[in-house]
């Protein structure tokens, strides 16, 4: 683990959650699992626990992903017509997907944020600093 005194080059908070990487180093995974965020960084030790993203990444997640199915399903209606079960399939699997995907890349996204704003032991390395 790292000291405190290391100094670490500046993460792209877009590159660090497109990524699902350490918004410190760049390097640590985010997550343990599917969407739990890791108590603390593997490579430099920034201590995770404490991120909480509450609401925000869901609030996104739901007015990207419902926006976009909503076009794309009138889109294949208008250009195909298939039958209700084929909406039913494709849009479930599109959303779940699309959920998931997009709820890990927010949540890292509002977490870079929060660190780059010295919420989370910014690059300064004391919270609220």
């Amino acid at each position: 683990m790292s000291g405190a005194g290391d100094r670490y080059p500046p993460v792209s908070p877009l590159q660090a959650a497109l990524s699902c990487r350490c918004p410190r180093c760049g390097k640590g995974k985010l997550y343990d699992g599917l969407l739990a965020v890791a108590a603390r960084c593997n490579v430099c030790g920034l201590d995770l626990a404490a991120e909480d993203a509450g609401d925000g990444p869901a609030v996104f997640v739901i007015l990207i992903l419902g926006a976009l199915v909503v076009v794309l399903a009138t889109l294949v209606e208008l250009a195909f017509a298939p039958p209700l079960w084929v909406h039913i399939v494709l849009w479930t699997v599109f959303i779940i997907g699309g959920a998931i995907l997009l709820l890990r890349v927010m949540k890292a996204w509002l977490l870079a944020m929060a660190y780059r704003h010295h919420l989370l032991g910014g690059p300064s390395g004391e919270p609220g600093a």
